[in-house]
């Protein structure tokens, strides 16, 4: 099947004098996003020939690491929902649920 359209996601990373991010930038045309801030960014892609995981995981110098806990929090709940999403295995996922209410617990994110 030939490609119909393409979609292009962009991400710009500034750094310091040490090559430290300083800021991330993204942008998604398709979607109606052009250049906005984050702190931080979690990459994966599968390399299916090798049958790896490859990733990139920035987050900038100022990222306050209870946003981090968050954002940790809040990707692996999108992870679970997107691994029943992918698979249908119910019963991994209420155990993938179970573990990020206990992560959240545990880090008092909830209160």
């Amino acid at each position: 099947m030939a490609v119909a359209h393409t979609s292009e996601i962009r991400l710009k990373v500034g750094l310091d004098e040490n090559r430290v991010p300083e800021e991330l930038t993204w942008s998604a045309e398709d979607g109606g996003v052009e250049n906005e801030e984050a702190k931080a960014m979690l990459l994966s892609v599968w390399d299916s020939k090798n049958k790896e995981s490859l990733k990139i995981d920035l987050w900038t110098k100022d990222m306050p690491v209870d946003e981090m806990k968050l954002f940790f929090h809040q990707t692996l709940v999108t992870l679970s929902d997107t691994f029943m999403r992918a698979t249908q295995d119910e019963k991994m996922t209420a155990t993938m649920k179970d573990f990020c209410e206990y992560f959240a617990e545990k880090l008092e994110l909830k209160g």
